[in-house]
C-alpha cells in the first residue's frame, strides 16, 4: 500500500463504507487474528468443512515477517486435519485458533520434511489457521484444511519410524527431557518441601551439563510458578510428577528463558523439573519455584506487551487524546512496555511506526480498550524497526513499544497517522 498523506481520503470510500459491518465482524474473529483472513473456499459458505466435498486449499504467499490466515467454519463437529507446506525450502509454521482466539494447535514439521500437519477434533464454529515462515524469509507455501476422509496433502511422520535416541546430542545438548532427570536424588530444590518457602520463591542454579533436573515436593496442593533464567543456555523446562508422568513444560516464554505458571494447584507429592539448554549447555541456569501470584502474573504480561494493561490508573499509561493527522511521540524505551493511549472518533486507518534508525529493536502491539490484540508487529520491512497499520473503529485503543532482548535500551521515535475514508 503507498504512503498516503495523513487526512486524505483513502479511495474506494463507498464500498468500505457499505463492506464495514462484515469488516469489523471479521475483525473480531479469533482474537483479531481473521482480520486480515481469507474464506479458504472463497466465501463463509464455501468454507464449511462439514459440507466440503473435498479438502479446502489455497497458495498463499508469506512476505517478511507477515502471516497468512485461512478462515473456515464447521457446521458439523468433525476430525479435522490441518496443513501447510512450503515450496522449494520454504519451511511453514502453522497455529489454529478458535473464534476466541485461543490457540488450539501450533505445529512445525510434522508433514515430514518441513511441512506442517496436526489433527483435532473440533465442535461447530469458525476458526482460524494462520501460516508464517519459521526463518522470516519469503515463502510460497500451500494450505490445505480437511477431514479426516479427505485426502491429505503431507506424507506426515512414520508412526513406526523409530524416535531419535537423544535431543540435541550432536551439539552436546543432553538427552530428550524425561522424568528421570531425578531418580538419583542428589539435586533437589529445598531441603524439604516448599511449601512455607514458596512466598519468597527458592532458587537453585547449575549449568544443564551438571544438572539434568531439579526435585521437589509439596505437602499441601499449591499454585507455583517456576522460572528457568539464561538467555545464554536458552533454557527448556520440563515438569513431571512423581511416577515420571508429563506434567507441563516451557521453552522461550520470556525472551528466551522460560517460564510455567502452574494455575491449577499441583497436587501435594514429589515433582521434577528437568532442565534442558538449547544453546550452550555449559551456561548457568537460575531455577526459581514461587508461589503463583495473579496481580504479578498479570503485570509480567504487560510488561512484555502480552496483555494491555487497565485504563484506571493503576498502571501508568499516557494519554494520547484524540487522534488528528498526524502524532510525534519520542521515548526511551526498554525490555518493559511503555504504554500509550489515544481516541478515535470516526472509522478509519490507524498508522504506527517506531523508529531507532539502527539503535535499537524496537516492537509493537496494538489493543482495543476491551483488552483484544488487534495487531503487532517487530522487523518490518529490511529493517529492526517496527510498523503496524489496522482498520479502527471510533473508541480508544492502546499501543505498547519495548526492546527485545534483556537489558536493552534505545531512544525510539513513534509516529501515529490516521487516515480516514472517503465519503
Amino acid at each position: 500500500m503507498s504512503r498516503l498523506k495523513a487526512g486524505i481520503a483513502l479511495p474506494l470510500g463507498v464500498m468500505l463504507v457499505a463492506a464495514a459491518p462484515a469488516l469489523a465482524q471479521q475483525d473480531a474473529l479469533c482474537g483479531g487474528a481473521g482480520r486480515t483472513g481469507q474464506w479458504i473456499g472463497g466465501t463463509e459458505q464455501g468454507s464449511d468443512l462439514s459440507t466440503a466435498s473435498a479438502a479446502l486449499e489455497q497458495m498463499a504467499l508469506v512476505l517478511m515477517q507477515n502471516e497468512y490466515v485461512a478462515l473456515f467454519k464447521l457446521s458439523e463437529p468433525a476430525e479435522v486435519r490441518v496443513e501447510a507446506q512450503g515450496r522449494g525450502g520454504g519451511d511453514p509454521l502453522i497455529e489454529l485458533r478458535d473464534a476466541a482466539g485461543a490457540v488450539l494447535l501450533s505445529d512445525d514439521d510434522s508433514g515430514g520434511d518441513t511441512a506442517s500437519r496436526g489433527e483435532i477434533a473440533l465442535e461447530p464454529g469458525t476458526y482460524c489457521l494462520s501460516m508464517n515462515s519459521f526463518d522470516g524469509a519469503p515463502m510460497t507455501g500451500f494450505v490445505r484444511i480437511g477431514r479426516a476422509d479427505h485426502e491429505p496433502l503431507t506424507a506426515g511422520i512414520d508412526p513406526n519410524a523409530a524416535p531419535p535416541d537423544d535431543f540435541g546430542a550432536e551439539d552436546g545438548l543432553g538427552s530428550e527431557p524425561d522424568g528421570s532427570a531425578c531418580e538419583d536424588g542428589s539435586n533437589r530444590i529445598g531441603n524439604g518441601p516448599l511449601d512455607s518457602s514458596l512466598g519468597d520463591g527458592v532458587a537453585v542454579s547449575a549449568a544443564a551439563n551438571e544438572v539434568a533436573g531439579w526435585g521437589f515436593s509439596l505437602e499441601q496442593p499449591a499454585a507455583i510458578s517456576i522460572t528457568a533464567q539464561n538467555p545464554n543456555a536458552d533454557p527448556l523446562i520440563t515438569l513431571f510428577d512423581a511416577q515420571g508422568g508429563f506434567v507441563a513444560e516451557n521453552d522461550d516464554f520470556d525472551g528466551l528463558d522460560s517460564w510455567l505458571d502452574m494455575i491449577s494447584p499441583l497436587a501435594a507429592g514429589e515433582y521434577c523439573l528437568a532442565v534442558t539448554a538449547l544453546s550452550d549447555p555449559a551456561q548457568p541456569i537460575t531455577v526459581t519455584v514461587s508461589s503463583y501470584d495473579p496481580a504479578a502474573a498479570m503485570k509480567a504480561m504487560i510488561e512484555r506487551g502480552d496483555a494491555s494493561p487497565p485504563l484506571d490508573g493503576s498502571y501508568p499509561v499516557t494519554a494520547l487524546g484524540e487522534l488528528g493527522t498526524r502524532l510525534r511521540q519520542d521515548v526511551q524505551t526498554t525490555e518493559a512496555t511503555v504504554w500509550y493511549s489515544f481516541d478515535i472518533g470516526e472509522r478509519g486507518l490507524v498508522l504506527v511506526e517506531a523508529v531507532s534508525n539502527g539503535a535499537g529493536d524496537p516492537t509493537l502491539v496494538l489493543f482495543d480498550d476491551f483488552g483484544r490484540l488487534i495487531e503487532r508487529n517487530d522487523d518490518f520491512g529490511q529493517s529492526l524497526d517496527s510498523r503496524i497499520a489496522a482498520r479502527v473503529s471510533p473508541g480508544t485503543y492502546l499501543v505498547g513499544v519495548r526492546q527485545l532482548g534483556d537489558g536493552q535500551q534505545a531512544l525510539v521515535r513513534l509516529l501515529f497517522e490516521r487516515y480516514v475514508p472517503a465519503q
